[in-house]
């Protein structure tokens, strides 16, 4: 409270203390100016005399009319007092926000200035349109427990429809709401409700009873209530407002957060610009893909920063512009020396007109994956499993595994010679394609090539990452193709670089796994079958393809062979008999005119 009202509150306090003392000393000297001329009426009369005509009554009306003015004033300074109260309430709820705070202050000052014993506020819900009574008050300022609502129902909703004020000494005589339930029930006596009214719409009501006393409540308070209550209503609803504005601030505010986060998380590159190719915002992505941080992108023009990505970039960007699509490209930048990788997709920015304001550009950076792509390919070219080749290899069996395979052995007859008649240069391209060769062969019929030992090479065939049922018959086609393409290849060489294979398959049992230690491991197959394979490719003549007994009972159906003695034997007693494939066997009907060894199997 300001100095100012505590200063005119002090002085109608005074007014009014003096004015009641003053009324108070006339109508005593009123009743005792009756005394007096009661006693001296008695006195004249004993001596046969008599007082004035209508002297006594025109004292007893002067002093009625002391008595109302007494009761005016009383009334008068009482509503004054109301109304002073009312207008500091009005001044605290006019400057608060807080809708709670001024459904408070409202409450406490209409229960306080009529005297209600209860008092409630009834407010309509904007969305549901259903009555909640967010107040509730007792005459000791005791919130009301909420199973204690004890209106009439039938009152509120009638204040609401008409949008006036209503006020009864008894309501349960009162003919306006006879057989209401609420009103009988509840018993209820004084009451007074008044709508809360922004304009001419009515946003709830202010109800006050007393189940005790009938006739509590006076036109006047109704019409001071009612004053009251406009400028109540207008407050509230504006921190109703203000509190819904607040709770969209904190959505937006949140929601804006989570857009911040979810743009800042993205792994790729997001750039925002304008119609003026003006950066509007990035992420942190963005910054490591071009290498410029945040002050020197947003606010200048794209193609200050981006540099080096090529005009197709840009025409690109004129038709996400014009036409309002899409643009996927890749592009190959050169940045501070490095050439770099970029998947760029550029999409039209729109407003709720569906107008283009700008273009969102996501970049991909894809420069580690080539780089690491191409090590692997540099790699895989010196593994001797082919990658292709590995299916779920966390899954496989490589500490060791007994299996039946057929193992391929080749060897280049006649290289140690040929070598030594080369420069270094010219050997290694030269080898190099006979090796190529094999490798080919062995891959065509999904074989794994095993190793590289100077001209030579091994494949495996139905290893844990080629199973195979027919595992004998695709290395004996890898051998016949290795021969049937050399001939080939020798018609694009000099006579003199023209050189054969001499070639050895056998099928038996090996142990498969890994060999080697904790820093180096290599793939392979140890056991009789790589040592017989071999044995029967040191027996192979140039242009010679040998297989061993076991193998040829394999193939013995597609393939004419002939039956050799050993040329060598190397320890092995129980080798006396291998077999040279000499080509497909012929067949009858339509698979006469089909070769075989075209089919994949």
């Amino acid at each position: 409270m300001s100095q100012f009202q505590t200063e005119d509150t002090a002085r109608l306090k005074n007014f009014r203390s003096t004015a009641q003392e003053q009324i108070r000393q006339l109508a005593q000297r009123t009743n005792d100016t009756i005394e007096l001329l009661r006693t001296q009426r008695d006195a004249l009369r004993q001596r046969g005399m008599n007082l004035p005509p209508n002297s006594m009554d025109t004292l007893k009306t002067l002093k009625s009319g002391v008595d109302k003015l007494n009761v005016s004033i009383t009334n008068l300074l009482t509503e004054l007092k109301q109304l002073r109260e009312l207008v500091t309430t009005a001044s605290i709820v006019n400057s608060s926000l807080d809708t709670g705070e001024v459904l408070n202050e409202v409450m406490d000052t209409v229960v306080r200035i009529t005297g209600a014993e209860r008092g409630y506020i009834a407010l309509v819900n904007n969305r549901s349109g259903a009555m909640e009574y967010p107040v509730r008050r007792g005459i000791d300022k005791e919130q009301l427990e909420q199973g204690d609502l004890v209106v009439s129902s039938s009152i509120i909703n009638e204040v609401l429809v008409t949008g006036q004020g209503v006020i009864t000494e008894n309501a349960s005589k009162d003919n306006r709401f006879q057989g209401h339930q609420s009103v009988i029930g509840f018993q209820l006596r004084s009451i007074l409700a008044v709508p809360l009214k922004v304009q001419d719409n009515v946003i709830g009501v202010v109800y006050c009873d007393n189940r005790i006393v009938d006739g509590l409540f006076k036109s006047s308070d109704l019409n001071l209530i009612k004053a009251f209550a406009s400028q109540a209503a207008v407050a509230i609803e504006n921190a109703r407002l203000y509190e819904a504005l607040q709770a969209q601030v904190a959505e937006m505010t949140e929601s804006r957060d989570l857009l911040t986060n979810i743009f800042s998380s993205i792994v790729n590159g997001v750039i925002t610009i304008n119609r003026d190719d003006i950066v509007t915002d990035c992420n942190p992505a963005a910054e490591a893909v071009i290498g410029r941080s945040r002050d020197f992108l947003v606010g200048y023009r794209l193609v200050d920063n981006m540099l080096g990505v090529g005009d197709n970039f840009y025409d690109g960007l004129v038709r996400v512009r014009e036409q309002g699509t899409p643009e996927h490209m890749v592009v190959e930048p050169l940045l501070d020396g490095v050439k770099r990788y970029w998947n760029i997709t550029m999409s039209p920015l729109r407003d709720s007109d569906g107008i283009t304001q700008g273009v969102a550009i996501v970049l991909d950076d894809q420069t580690e994956a080539r780089r690491r792509e191409e090590q692997l390919g540099i790699v895989s070219n010196y593994m001797k499993l082919k990658l292709e080749n590995i299916q779920d290899a966390a899954n496989l069996d490589v500490g060791g595994q007994e299996r039946e395979i057929s193992m391929l052995h080749s060897d280049v007859r006649g290289f140690t010679t040929f070598s030594e008649q080369l420069e270094p240069e010219r050997l290694m391209e030269i080898i190099n394609a006979y090796i190529s060769l094999s490798s080919d062969a062995i891959n065509l019929y999904e074989g794994v090539v095993d190793k590289y030992m100077g001209d030579a090479v091994t494949g495996l065939f139905n290893t844990q990452f080629n199973p195979q049922e027919d595992h004998a018959l695709r290395a004996v086609r890898a051998a016949m193709s290795m021969k049937y393409d050399l001939l080939a290849l020798h018609e694009v060489l000099p006579e003199e670089q023209r050189l054969f294979y001499g070639i050895g398959v056998h099928t038996g049992m090996a142990v498969l796994g890994n060999i080697g230690g904790a820093e180096r491991k290599e793939y392979g197959a140890l056991g009789d079958a790589p040592d017989l394979a071999k044995l029967l490719q040191e027996n192979a003549e140039r242009g010679e393809v040998l297989i061993s007994e076991a193998t040829y009972e394999r193939v013995k159906d597609l393939y004419e062979c002939e039956a050799l003695e050993p040329r060598k034997t190397k320890g092995h007693d129980d080798f006396k008999l291998m077999y040279r494939v000499l080509k497909h066997k012929k067949r009858t009907g339509m698979l006469a005119q089909v070769n075989l060894d075209d089919l994949d199997f």
